[in-house]
C-alpha cells in the first residue's frame, strides 16, 4: 500500500475559507478607524476654521461678508475642500453676530457622529434644519445631511 501525504480538497477549501473571513474582517476592522480618524480630523478643523473666524471677524463685532472665499483670501483656510461631506460653506446670520460652518452631503454615520460629539465651541448645531439634541434623530439614512454648526 502507498502512504499519501497530502491535503484534501475539502481541507484546502476550509482553510481558504478561513482565510477570507479573517481579509474581510480586517478589512471593514480598517475602514471603520478610517472613518474614525477622518471624522476626528473633521472636526478638529472645523474647531480651527472657528477659531480662525472668530480671530478675523469678531473683533469688529460683526460676522456680515465671512464665507469660505473670505477665509482662503485671509489665509485661514488653505482650500475650498471641505473637510467631510460635499459642498460647504461659512455663513453669517442677519444680524452679523452669529456665523455657521455648514456640511453638506453627510452619510448617517458621519450625521451621527457629530450629533454624540457636538463640539464645545458652537453654541448650537443643527441637523436637517431641526436643533441637534440626543433624544431625537434627525439624520437621514441617505447621503444627504446637512449640519450647520452655530457659533457667536
Amino acid at each position: 500500500m502507498r502512504e499519501e501525504s497530502g491535503r484534501s480538497l475539502i481541507e484546502i477549501i476550509g482553510i481558504m475559507a478561513i482565510g477570507a473571513i479573517m481579509t474581510v474582517s480586517a478589512v471593514s476592522l480598517y475602514n471603520m478607524i478610517r472613518g474614525n480618524q477622518m471624522r476626528a480630523i473633521a472636526a478638529s478643523t472645523l474647531e480651527q476654521v472657528a477659531a480662525d473666524t472668530r480671530m478675523l471677524l469678531g473683533m469688529r463685532g460683526d460676522y456680515s461678508g465671512v464665507s469660505v472665499d473670505y477665509l482662503i483670501k485671509a489665509g485661514a483656510l488653505k482650500s475650498e475642500r471641505a473637510p467631510l461631506g460635499g459642498p460647504w460653506s461659512v455663513t453669517a446670520s442677519a444680524d452679523g453676530k452669529k456665523f455657521s460652518i455648514n456640511l453638506t452631503e453627510l452619510s448617517v454615520g458621519e450625521c451621527d457622529y457629530f450629533i454624540t460629539a457636538i463640539p464645545k465651541w458652537a453654541s448650537e448645531v443643527r441637523v436637517n434644519g431641526m436643533p441637534a439634541d440626543s433624544t431625537a434623530d434627525n439624520c437621514f439614512s441617505s447621503r444627504t445631511n446637512e449640519i450647520s454648526f452655530i457659533s457667536e
